[in-house]
This record gives structure tokens, sequence and C-alpha cells, in this order.
């Protein structure tokens, strides 16, 4: 097998990680912050249902979830949703794996939003009510600044992690890069490229240090 041959292999696969990547990313920031919202609810019973599931999601494997996404809907339904109801098995798995992704991800997104906000002390929404602020003014103009600048952090280290796990999805049977190379490469005997991977994954956390790195500089005019 030639090196372009399996360059090729290796970007294809590095394709359906990048995808997968950002598709999580896009759909579990705002989803996170739903989950948010129902944790931190006043009503009760929606409080604890939220936080008991955001428990099981942050309690259990994401390969366990994985697997529970693509294959419990077709043991109650007699045929696997995610197989018959797609143009193709790979695209039905991609989405599966998408879905496992977006829910584990918004769960941890979630608690960072309530431990961004929570930080902020009470005495701040009080001084805001003094000055004559509403509600949403006080959060948009005094807060929300500060809980951006607290959350960074923690979310770019979620963010960077959700790269690394990106490789789970091969479990499932997605074409992302692991799956790639142990379907069409691997089984060669060839190792190599398994540091080819590594520089792909290196390079594309590096790009997201250096990005994160620029927003924590923007933001320290603002000291806490």
């Amino acid at each position: 097998m030639s090196f372009s041959n399996i360059n090729t292999i290796l970007l294809d696969g590095f394709g359906d990680t990048c995808l997968l990547f950002l598709l999580t990313l896009l759909m579990s920031l705002p989803l996170g912050l739903v989950i948010m919202l129902g944790s931190t609810c006043r009503f009760k019973p929606l409080k604890y249902v939220t936080r008991t599931f955001v428990w099981i999601i942050r309690g259990t494997p994401l390969m366990l979830q994985l697997f529970l996404v693509f294959y419990v809907p077709g043991m109650f339904m007699g045929i696997n949703p995610f197989t018959a109801n797609f143009p193709s098995p790979e695209s039905g798995r991609f989405v599966a794996a998408l879905v496992a992704f977006v829910i584990n991800y918004a769960c941890y997104f979630s608690e960072i939003y309530r431990g961004g906000i929570e930080s902020i002390p009470k005495g701040q929404y009080e001084a805001c009510q003094v000055l004559g602020m509403s509600k949403s003014e006080a959060f948009f103009k005094v807060i929300l600044m500060q809980v951006i600048k607290r959350i960074v952090a923690p979310m770019s280290n979620e963010i960077i992690t959700l790269v690394k796990d990106t490789s789970l999805a091969r479990t499932i049977m997605v074409a992302e890069i692991f799956y790639k190379y142990e379907t069409e490469i691997g089984v060669k005997g060839i190792i190599w490229p398994l540091f080819y991977i590594g520089v792909f994954f290196l390079a594309f956390v590096g790009i997201l240090t250096i990005l994160f790195n620029f927003i924590e500089k923007k933001l320290s005019y603002y000291k806490i």
C-alpha cells in the first residue's frame, strides 16, 4: 500500500472525525444551556429529573452510551432505525454516534454553565437592582461577561477532550480516522500510520489551544 493511498484513507477518516466534532459542538453548546436551565429551575420535579439525567450521563462511559443509543431502539422496535431509515448504514451509524456525543457533552457543558453562573456573588444582582436594572439588563450587561470569562478554561478542556473522544465512535463502526486505519490499513500489518494519526490530533488540539489562549487574552482586560 503506497503512502498516497494511506494518506487518502486517513484524510477521508479525519474528515468524518472533524465533522463529528463540529456537529457535536454546535448542537451540544445550546442544548447544554437548556439542560442547565432545567437543572436550576424552581419547578422541583423538572429540576430533580434533569439533575438525575445529568448524573447518569456523567456517571456512565461514553462508549456504553454509544452502544445504548445505537442498539437499544432496535431491541424495542424490532428493527434498528439507524440502519433502516437512512440512505446508507454508514450515515445511520454516524447519526447514532452524533446523538450520543451531543447528549453526553451537553450534560457536561450544562454543569460548566451552572458553575459559572452560580460563582457570581448574589451581591452583584442586588447591586444591579439598586441601580434600577431589570433582570435581563443585569444578566447581559454585568453578569454574562464574567460568566464567559470564568467558563473559558473548563469549556476549552471539555472541547479538547471531545476531539480525542471522537475515536470512540469506531465502536459502532463509524468511519472516523481510527476505524479507517483498523479496517483498511491495520489489517495489512502496517503500524507507522498510527504516528501519522497522532500528528493529525496534535495539530487539531494545537489549533484549538491557540484559539482558546487568544480568547482568554481578549477577556483578560476584565479582572476577576
